[in-house]
């Protein structure tokens, strides 16, 4: 799948990010999405019976920094019409992760086996849809560079609960020099709906991560003595709290296996700028 162009019209952005869609959906695609239709926003997924849904709503509106709702569906309806006409969640995503009573019992290309009349699906803002911002600007991202998956850390910043749903912060992490990295954080806070600007630089032991060269998810990073780290509220922290709450089901995205949608990235844009976007 080739990278579309900065320079490429809304429509032909569209059209790229379907049919990467289509070419998951069809077995076509099972790899990573970083890097793949820039210029659309990549969605985390998280899926939950009816029951636990309201809870896990609230868990989002109480946490907007790593689980930033951008679209829900209503119970049953595998479709999500408001990021595009012809989604369907049981196939269009790469991976998939299948947690019964918080423990992982599978993983999957497609879920439709377990899909149920109950079942409520939630859409959350990623930080791949936002690199194409950083790229535009002539930043350099290393682990698309490398064509491997960012790397994540388990943090020590509690998120605030609602009902079962609590647990730490999981992190993204991008190295930068660091004029570089002052220009990725003015960038970043004007997507808020997409995670924002970092909820961290620097030393990685005051948002309790031990070994930065030892990451929770994705591939080690190579960091250069010249560069900072910046921290990025993460949408894979509702899988950690899904393992706390212990729902007697719930699938997700495997995370870098996002789904992508036809919502462009400008259109999140400086969106509830409200919104705290201060970093520690």
């Amino acid at each position: 799948m080739q990278a579309a162009s900065c320079a490429k019209s809304d429509a032909e952005i569209r059209a790229v990010a379907r049919r990467l869609r289509h070419d998951i959906r069809d077995g076509n695609w099972r790899d990573l999405t970083t890097g793949q239709a820039p210029g659309s926003v990549q969605g985390n997924l998280v899926v939950l019976p009816a029951a636990d849904a309201a809870d896990f709503e609230q868990y989002c509106a109480r946490n907007p920094r790593p689980c930033p709702l951008i679209a829900m569906s209503a119970p049953g309806d595998p479709h999500m019409p408001a990021l595009g006409a012809d989604i369907d969640l049981r196939t269009d995503l790469p991976c998939y992760r299948v947690f019964e009573n918080g423990v992982e019992v599978a993983e999957t290309h497609d879920i439709s086996g377990y899909w149920r009349d109950d079942l409520v699906a939630f859409v959350l803002g990623c930080s791949y849809s936002f690199e194409a911002a950083l790229t535009r600007a002539g930043l350099s991202l290393r682990h698309i560079e490398q064509g491997v998956k960012v790397p994540l850390y388990m943090t020590d910043i509690a998120t605030e609960p609602s009902g079962a749903f609590r647990g730490p912060m999981v992190v993204s992490m991008r190295p930068f020099a660091p004029a570089d990295a002052i220009r990725a954080i003015e960038i970043t806070a004007r997507f808020p709906d997409l995670h924002g600007a970092p909820v961290h630089f620097g030393n990685p032991a005051l948002i309790g991560i031990a070994d930065i060269d030892a990451p929770w998810s994705g591939a080690p990073p190579v960091i250069g003595v010249d560069e900072v780290p910046l921290f990025w509220a993460c949408g894979v922290t509702p899988q950690v709290a899904v393992t706390r709450a212990r729902p007697a089901l719930c699938i997700t995205h495997k995370p870098g296996h996002m789904l992508i949608t036809d919502r462009l990235d400008a259109e999140f844009f400086g969106t509830t700028e409200s919104r705290e976007t201060g970093v520690s």
